[in-house]
């Protein structure tokens, strides 16, 4: 990640240097903003911990307003525009090298794809930028693991990724593999996602304890990871933000070696972005540093943030529930369209025609068209009809003669 791997990196990419979010006063003048602004004070740190080689975590932090990515500086704070703020995290696997492909891959191809034909003049609206991280993360995927099946030195390669994306004041989290997002509300800390991985699985069945998880052989063991098939499942959850929470993405070389409650008694301390990555990762290369470690800090206020979350939303793991787009073929009908309605909006459909389940997001428009129809004139059906019964009565007298 940097000259020196035994030390912490603040850069952005493999040895790649950071486009600043806020590079001057100018820049932030510059910046479209609402008038109730919500600002974000945010960095990120990775290491290579105290067993590893080399380094293959990566993080990624852009203002898709600008269409920049890289890190804030440490003492300033930038506002958030019209089309939001990505951050992700992404641990590599696959080993000489190839883990830190996959995960250098994963960045780039989620920033490339999350401003691809933004329009400046249309901000995006929620359901656009969670649907964009989706196909985003399912885009890395694809290509990560076409790009393994092409190479065969990267064959088996994958990342993790935990990306988080914010618009107004929610913030919608991604989800690959068993890197991690936290929020901290006040004094309590809440995982906002859920791990992928088969310690989890055993843990919710009830076939294993939180303890008996920290000494689980297998607990090194994920479910999917970008890259390792030609699709993956993205797990999309999100978070209504309440002013003063703050957001840490981390790779499980963090999560894996502090407890939930020592990373809330860290947080809760406060202190800026910067000072808390720093502590957070040298204790968790003070526990053993047995895996690299990465760790993404954000703070949201201003007065584009609520003071309690939007509804009093307790702070918990709530998947998203994204509509699907308007792709279905529709009947032509001469009746002016009804109010859309629940929880596929956009999506309008004759009152005798069921609404197709496609929460499965393998849905083809082909198959759901409806049926064609067919018509036959009725004098014809009537001329059929006597024809047989006509056949039948003189087989009838024949057979009684």
């Amino acid at each position: 990640m940097s000259v020196d791997q035994t030390k912490s990196s603040e850069t952005e990419g493999q040895g790649a240097p950071a486009t600043p979010i806020v590079a001057s006063e100018a820049a932030t003048a510059a910046q479209p903003t609402s008038p109730r602004e919500l600002e974000v004070r945010l960095f990120a740190r990775t290491d290579v911990g105290q067993i590893r080689e080399h380094n293959e975590d990566n993080f990624l932090i852009a203002d898709l307003s600008r269409r920049v990515r890289g890190l804030l500086d440490a003492n300033r704070s930038t506002s958030l525009g019209p089309h939001g703020i990505l951050m992700a995290v992404c641990d590599g696997m696959g080993g000489a090298a190839a883990g830190e492909v996959a995960s250098q891959l994963a960045v780039d191809i989620l920033f490339e794809k999350m401003i691809e034909k933004l329009d400046d003049a249309a901000p995006l609206s929620r359901d656009d930028l969670a649907r964009r991280l989706v196909r985003a993360v399912e885009t890395a995927g694809q290509r990560i693991f076409n790009e393994a099946k092409n190479d065969r030195s990267r064959r088996g390669m994958g990342t993790t990724v935990t990306a988080a994306a914010l618009i107004d004041s929610h913030l919608f989290l991604a989800q690959v593999g068993d890197s991690r997002g936290y929020i901290l509300r006040g004094d309590t800390l809440v995982q906002v996602t859920r791990d992928q991985s088969l310690v989890n699985q055993l843990i919710e069945a009830g076939q294993l304890t939180e303890e008996e998880a920290e000494t689980f052989e297998h607990n090194n063991i994920i479910l999917q990871a970008l890259g390792t098939s030609d699709s993956v499942q993205v797990d999309l959850t999100y978070v209504a933000l309440a002013r003063g929470d703050v957001l840490l993405l981390c790779s499980d070389g963090l999560s894996g070696m502090i407890r939930d409650a020592e990373i809330r008694e860290i947080m809760k301390v406060g202190g800026e972005s910067h000072e808390l990555c720093r502590v957070l990762i040298e204790r968790a290369n003070q526990a053993g540093g047995h895996d690299n470690i990465t760790a993404i800090i954000a703070r949201f206020d201003g007065e584009g943030v609520p003071a309690t979350a939007e509804g009093d939303e307790p702070l918990l793991y709530r998947k998203y529930p994204l509509p699907e787009e308007n792709t279905l073929p529709m009947r032509v009908s001469t009746a002016p369209p009804a109010p859309t309605s629940g929880p596929m909006p956009g999506l309008s459909f004759d009152e005798d025609e069921e609404e197709p389940d496609l929460a499965d997001h393998g849905g083809n428009a082909e198959t759901l068209a409806p049926p064609q129809s067919t018509h036959v004139p009725a004098w014809l059906v009537v001329f059929l009809v006597l024809g047989v019964i006509g056949v039948l009565l003189v087989g009838a007298r024949v057979l009684l003669k």
